[in-house]
C-alpha cells in the first residue's frame, strides 16, 4: 500500500491573500507522520509485534520456571542403610541451596528394585555395590547426574570419616593440602554461553528489523512508482524530502519496536539465572540501540534505493539483493565471529552494529572502543546516505524499466 495517496497531505493550501500556494517548511515531517500512522494501523505489524513480545517474555518465564523447579526423583532401595544414604544426600543438596524433592521406596531385593526402575515407578535404584564398590546406582536409559553427584558426595564423606577413625586422625587432617585453588586472570570474563545467547539475540533482532522495515520501504517506493503517485508528490515536495520522511518514519518505528523487545528481554533476564549480569548487559543493550539507529538509517536509505531502481514488485528480488546479502553477512558475523575476527568486525561500519555490543556484553571491549567505532560508522553513514539520496532522486521518477545503480547515476538529477 502506498504511504501517501492524497496530494493534500503534502501540498499546502493556497494563501487567500495572494492566491498562491503556501510553502510547507518541513514536508518530510508530514511524510514521516504518515509512515508512522500507516504502520500503527497495520494489523499484521501490531500482531507480529505482540506475539514477539509474548515469545520473549515466555522464553524467560520458561527459564525461570525451570530454574525454580525442584529436582524430583524416586529412589528404590533394599535396606535402611541405603535409605539413610539417600536422606543424607538430599539434606546435603538442600544445604547447598539445591532444590531437591526425593522419595524413597524400599523393596526386598535388587531384582524388585530394578523392576521398579524398568516399570517407571522409580527413577534410580541404590543397591549394594560389587567389585569393591560400596554402592551402585541403577537407572533405566539415562544417567541422573543430580542423584549421582549428591549420593557420591555423601558416600565419599562417610568412607573418608571411617578411614580417619581407623587411622586415629580427623577428616580435616586427611584433607590437608589436597585442595586446588582456581584463580582467573580476567575477573570480568563473562559466561561464554551467556555471551553466545546475547550475540544471537542482537544479531537476530537487527536482521529481523532490517528485513521487515526495509522491505516495506522498498515496496512502498515501488508502489508509488507504479501508481505514478510519486509524480504528484514530486510536484508538491522535493524528492529528497520524500526520502527523508520515509527514512525517519521507519527508523522511529523500528527503534521503538526494538526498545520494546530489549526492554522486555532485560526485565525477563532479571528472573533468569543470569540476573547478576543484568547491569553489564543493560550497558551493552544501550549501545546496541545506538549502533542500530545509525546502521538502520543507512540500510533504510539503501532499501529506498532498491525500490527506486525497480518498476514493479517482481524487480525487488534483484534490486534488493545487495542489501539482503549485507544484512545476512551482519547476521552470521554476529553469530559466528569470535576472537580476532570479532575484534576487527567491531570497527567495520555496519558489521559493528552487532559485533561491538557483543564485545561489550562479553566484557572484552574498553570503554573508549564503542566511541571510536560509532564515530567511524557515523562518517560512513553520512557518505552512504548522501550517495543513496542522489541515486534515489535520479531513479525514482523513471517508471519505464528497471535500472542499475550505474544507469541511475548517469541520469540527470
Amino acid at each position: 500500500m502506498t504511504l501517501m495517496t492524497d496530494r493534500r497531505t503534502t501540498a499546502a493550501r493556497p494563501d487567500p491573500s495572494t492566491d498562491r500556494p503556501a510553502v510547507v517548511e518541513r514536508p518530510w515531517q508530514v511524510v514521516a507522520a504518515r509512515e508512522i500512522a500507516v504502520k500503527l494501523r497495520d494489523k499484521n505489524f501490531l500482531i507480529s509485534t505482540f506475539f514477539t513480545l509474548v515469545l520473549i517474555a515466555g522464553s524467560f518465564g520458561f527459564q525461570a520456571f525451570l530454574a525454580n523447579r525442584p529436582h524430583e526423583a524416586t529412589i528404590a532401595v533394599t535396606s535402611p542403610a541405603a535409605a539413610a544414604v539417600v536422606d543424607q544426600a538430599e539434606q546435603a543438596g538442600v544445604a547447598a541451596e539445591v532444590k531437591l524433592e526425593w522419595s524413597v521406596k524400599q523393596v526386598p531385593d535388587a531384582k524388585a528394585a530394578e523392576a521398579l526402575v524398568r516399570a517407571g515407578d522409580a527413577d534410580v535404584a541404590l543397591l549394594p555395590g560389587a567389585n569393591g564398590a560400596q554402592w551402585r546406582l541403577v537407572g533405566e536409559r539415562e544417567r541422573d547426574d543430580t542423584v549421582s553427584t549428591w549420593v557420591e558426595k555423601v558416600v565419599g564423606e562417610q568412607v573418608l570419616a571411617e578411614h580417619a577413625t581407623a587411622l586415629g586422625t580427623s577428616v580435616e587432617q586427611l584433607r590437608a593440602g589436597s585442595t586446588v585453588s582456581y584463580d582467573l586472570l580476567d575477573q570480568d570474563a563473562r559466561d561464554p554461553g551467556f555471551v553466545r545467547v546475547v550475540g544471537f539475540a542482537f544479531a537476530f533482532l537487527f536482521y529481523l528489523a532490517a528485513l521487515i522495515f526495509g522491505m516495506q520501504i522498498a515496496q512502498s517506493v515501488v508502489e508509488e512508482k507504479q501508481s505514478r503517485i510519486v509524480e504528484i508528490l514530486a510536484a508538491a515536495i522535493p524528492i529528497r524530502q520524500l526520502l527523508v520522511g520515509k527514512i525517519v518514519g521507519n527508523v522511529v518505528m523500528a527503534v521503538s519496536q526494538l526498545v520494546l523487545f530489549v526492554g522486555v528481554g532485560l526485565v525477563g533476564l532479571s528472573f533468569s539465572p543470569w540476573a547478576a549480569l543484568l547491569p553489564a548487559l543493560a550497558g551493552a543493550a544501550g549501545w546496541f540501540l545506538v549502533f542500530f539507529l545509525v546502521g538502520f538509517v543507512v540500510l533504510a536509505a539503501m532499501w529506498a534505493v532498491a525500490g527506486s531502481l525497480a518498476t514493479r514488485n517482481e524487480d525487488l528480488q534483484s534490486t534488493s539483493t545487495p542489501v539482503t546479502t549485507l544484512t545476512m553477512v551482519i547476521l552470521f558475523g554476529g553469530i559466528f565471529l569470535t576472537g580476532t575476527g570479532q575484534l576487527i568486525a567491531s570497527y567495520v561500519p555496519l558489521m559493528s552494529v552487532v559485533a561491538m555490543p557483543i564485545r561489550l556484553a562479553s566484557g572484552t571491549a574498553a570503554w573508549w572502543e564503542p566511541l571510536v567505532s560509532i564515530g567511524v560508522t557515523l562518517i560512513l553513514a553520512v557518505v552512504l546516505v548522501r550517495l543513496a539520496a542522489r541515486i534515489y532522486s535520479r531513479s525514482v521518477m523513471q517508471t519505464g524499466t528497471r535500472l542499475t545503480v550505474r544507469q541511475a547515476m548517469k541520469l540527470q538529477g
